[in-house]
């Protein structure tokens, strides 16, 4: 894994999306999960597990639990809601929008345009600063945009529809895979 091209991507994308995403439609992405998407989300559930420690004010015996407990629900959040994202854009975009791509393609979009919820989960996880973190998020909309209308060659009758739809999609399968397993971790407690 080189983390300097992780890194340059990452600074890439979230200061000129549409340079990057014209770059990456111009070449074929191989495997975006191993080299993007799966370092990132193990990023976050790193940063998350040493921000618990720095951020939990409980018991030391209870800390290491929430921890990992920490951890694993940001963890099963962004790899489960990168793959219900991928998944639902598939469906609705070949359905709905009729903006058909290949697996690969949506699969490439959908990872590189959860960049933004990456690096603030990475930042949050040691400052918690929820209301700048949801603002933040919008930069989402132009990432979602630019790669709509360069690499997913959305035409231009469906790119605000196709925008929004992946937009919501792509912020809010995260979040809610989180939200179920937060509930189901304290059911199951």
């Amino acid at each position: 894994m080189d983390y300097k091209d992780l890194l340059h991507k990452i600074m890439r994308l979230l200061s000129n999306p549409g340079k990057f995403w014209e770059e990456t439609a111009g070449r074929l992405e191989r495997n975006v999960q191993m080299g993007f998407v799966y370092p990132l989300i193990g990023l976050c559930g790193l940063s998350e597990f040493v921000g618990t420690f720095i951020r939990y004010d409980g018991s030391a015996g209870e800390l290491f639990q929430w921890a990992l407990t920490r951890c694993c629900a940001v963890a099963v959040a962004l790899f489960g809601g990168f793959f219900l994202a991928a998944y639902l854009l598939e469906k609705v975009g070949g359905k709905w929008l009729d903006c058909h791509s290949p697996k690969e393609n949506v699969q490439t979009f959908v990872g590189y345009s959860m960049v933004v919820i990456f690096v603030l989960d990475a930042v949050c996880s040691f400052y918690s600063i929820v209301i700048l973190q949801w603002i933040l998020q919008l930069y989402t909309i132009l990432i979602v945009f630019e790669g709509a209308r360069r690499f997913m060659k959305v035409p231009d009758n469906r790119l605000s529809a196709y925008t929004v739809t992946a937009s919501l999609i792509i912020l809010l399968s995260p979040a809610l895979i989180e939200y179920v397993f937060n509930e189901l971790t304290v059911i199951l407690n």
